[in-house]
């Protein structure tokens, strides 16, 4: 992979994002309006199957937000990035992203065609290629996205933390594809209903 990194890009509301980041740049993700959700995946970018992995990653940082400090862990507990800036205060990576046939069974038939994470991921996967198959979608996390564990150890898609301007800063450990939706979500308050741009910076620090 070059070592010649640089990005500045907007991502529509509900569109996506692909490509690889070299290890030690660093990759900024700003909400642009506040409370927008930002699925993300993670894999070692030589080996896809090698992945992110939010069991691992939530086991051995020993807690089940992630903020500055998190360690991003394949399921080989291999580091894929750090988070090593954080404006916003926490994110989920338990929440999943959504998808035609939970927007159903959460929401009614009515949402059964309406545009989802999933759909995004694999419609940027077919465009990527080399490789990248549905099998390959995993874990996710949910970047500026509000899932807090209630007492009897449900989740609950609450009301943004995030606000215009906030960022999460991750520093690559390895070269990595990041695969990115821009959440479309309009069911619930995780986009506070009305999903909106964010705004993607990468640079060698």
């Amino acid at each position: 992979m070059s070592d010649v990194f640089e990005l500045d890009d907007v991502i529509g509301a509900g569109d996506g994002w692909i490509g690889e980041i070299p290890a030690g740049h660093l990759l900024r993700i700003t909400d642009l309006h506040g409370n927008q959700a930002v699925d993300t995946l993670l894999y070692d970018a030589r080996d896809y199957a090698d992945r992110y992995s939010a069991i691992d990653t939530i086991r051995e940082q020993g807690a089940v937000y992630l903020s500055t400090g998190s360690v991003l862990l394949t399921g080989n507990g291999e580091a894929l990035a750090t988070i090593v800036d954080d404006t916003c205060g926490r994110h989920d990576t338990l929440g999943g992203a959504c998808a035609q046939e939970s927007n159903v069974v959460r929401y009614g038939g009515h949402t059964r065609y309406q545009p989802s994470c999933r759909t995004t991921f694999l419609r940027k996967a077919r465009e990527w290629g080399r490789g990248l198959e549905k099998r390959d979608l995993g874990h996710n996390i949910n970047f500026f996205m509000n899932v807090p564990l209630t007492p009897d150890g449900g989740l609950t898609f609450e009301d943004g933390v995030s606000a215009p301007g906030k960022y999460v800063e991750l520093r690559m450990e390895r070269d990595v594809l990041l695969l990115i939706s821009n959440c479309p979500q309009i069911n619930n308050p995780c986009n506070g209903f009305n999903p909106t741009p964010i705004r993607l910076t990468g640079r060698r620090p």
